[in-house]
């Protein structure tokens, strides 16, 4: 068994992309407009496993990736959280978060122990961040920062 993706349902696909692309980092793989069952799937991959998801193309399904829903037709999904979150490793955790935090997204759980931190989607998907290898030494404003909203 291996990993291939998650399946998230969001409201606004350009709000969305421009969360993931343009805010967080990753990258559009492939899409798949059906216009008869009136939806659109848009695959995104973090840019450290694009070479994952190319060799994987020449061995079967593509992997690992974050496959974006978008039902044309409006429904109302609530704030269920019953998938979890999305997790992703990251060179530096506070550039990270302060990248996030001048573009407008508002960081949950911040790295306070220099390890982990949170963040949601415009449709409101917990996104876990964490620091590749060892902790960072906890450092200010991160440090002292309360949580913010759910996470």
């Amino acid at each position: 068994m291996r990993y291939l993706h998650t399946m998230l349902r969001v409201r606004n696909l350009d709000s969305v992309l421009d969360f993931f692309c343009d805010k967080l980092g990753l990258k559009e793989e492939r899409r798949r407009v059906d216009e008869k069952n009136r939806y659109t799937l848009v695959f995104l991959a973090a840019p450290d496993d694009e070479g994952r998801v190319k060799e994987s193309k020449r061995t079967g399904r593509d992997a690992p990736l974050v496959e974006l829903t978008y039902n044309w037709d409006t429904e109302d999904y609530g704030e269920a959280r019953y998938f979890g979150h999305l997790a992703y490793e990251v060179d530096d955790i506070y550039a990270t978060c302060e990248r996030l935090m001048k573009a407008g997204v508002t960081i949950n759980r911040p790295p306070r122990d220099g390890v982990m931190a949170f963040v949601r989607s415009p449709d409101r998907h917990s996104i876990e961040l964490l620091q590749k290898g060892d902790p960072l030494p906890p450092k200010e404003p991160w440090k002292s920062m309360p949580n913010t909203g759910k996470w």
